[in-house]
């Protein structure tokens, strides 16, 4: 009996350290149809490799819901927009107070606001968009506060147009085809699979903003840009387009252990090829980008990496 009893402890004794060995991180990645699923995969393959008895679990997301997931412990890591999770560092709306637990992991690349336009719709600038149906992501997600604050920008709101609120990229490039939108909204890179989706069966403009319009949304927030979308990048497009831009980057829980955040970082850089051949628009990055400041505090994980190779 003694004997069983002991045996029974020692398998005890070694399914705990297995548990305790076995953690489980909580990864938020983005909406069906933009980049930061797949990426969300490359991601979990290569920590599981590289950290013995890391388990990494990949939920759906968007870039307002994942700083408040990480914030609240839903969440470990979650990818981010600067302009949405400096919000969340200043307790600014959407944000009902400030995020305190998020910690800045690595920035990626960067993000174009696109507003897709069916050629036929008459919607050659922001303020043609007046009446017109418009499908944008659900509130929470970047791309749908940003939507707001372009219509803010030319003096308009919700009031002013049609909104149908999507659940995916997917579903907004259905509702263009079938012509029961007639624009649609999303922050991802160029070009973006669902945009090429619609513009595979109807004719499609791009719809660009002006210096005013740039000028109006930096009012609201300063992590606003203006970027290119070049010509050629999507069918039929024979000029540049101009656009807004932010930068796409990763958040972790503060209360991470340095030494796993560390190991995140320096996996990343060794596997940077993995993460461009998802995502073009990676090609290029360098640690010393990966570590620019963009008002989010770095973990000490991650800062303790950039500083060892020079980044910081």
């Amino acid at each position: 009996m003694k004997h069983r009893l002991a045996v029974l402890a020692t398998a005890a004794l070694a399914l705990a350290a297995g548990a305790a060995q076995a953690q489980q991180v909580r990864l938020m990645t983005g909406p069906q149809g933009g980049v930061w699923v797949p990426l969300g995969g490359a991601l979990k393959n290569m920590w599981e490799k590289a950290i013995p008895g890391l388990s990494v679990q990949t939920l759906p997301g968007a870039g307002i819901a994942n700083i408040r997931g990480v914030d609240e412990g839903k969440a470990d890591v979650g990818f981010g927009n600067s302009i949405s999770s400096v919000d969340g560092i200043n307790g600014v709306a959407p944000f009902p107070q400030k995020v305190t637990k998020v910690c800045q992991l690595a920035n990626l690349y960067p993000q174009y606001f696109q507003m897709v336009a069916l050629a036929s719709s008459g919607v050659n600038a922001v303020a043609d968009m007046k009446g017109k149906t418009i499908a944008v992501q659900p509130r929470g997600n970047t791309a749908e506060a940003i939507s707001q604050h372009i219509l803010r920008a030319v003096g308009m709101s919700y009031e002013n147009v049609k909104v149908s609120f999507v659940n995916s990229y997917t579903d907004a490039a259905s509702m263009l085809k079938d012509g029961q939108a007639q624009v649609f909204t999303l922050g991802t890179t160029i070009p973006a699979s669902s945009v090429m989706d619609v513009a595979a069966g109807r004719d499609i403009r791009m719809v660009p903003v002006n210096n005013d319009i740039v000028a109006a949304m930096k009012k609201i927030n300063a992590g606003y840009a203006k970027g290119v979308i070049k010509a050629g990048t999507y069918p039929k497009q024979d000029k540049d387009v101009e656009a807004i831009v932010y930068s796409a980057h990763l958040v972790v829980s503060c209360a991470m252990p340095a030494d796993q955040v560390y190991t995140m970082v320096k996996t990343m850089v060794a596997n940077l090829p993995d993460m461009v051949a998802i995502n073009k628009a990676m090609a290029g990055l360098t640690p010393k980008m990966m570590a620019e400041d963009i008002g989010v505090p770095f973990h000490p994980g991650a800062a303790r990496y950039y500083k060892e190779v020079g980044a910081m």
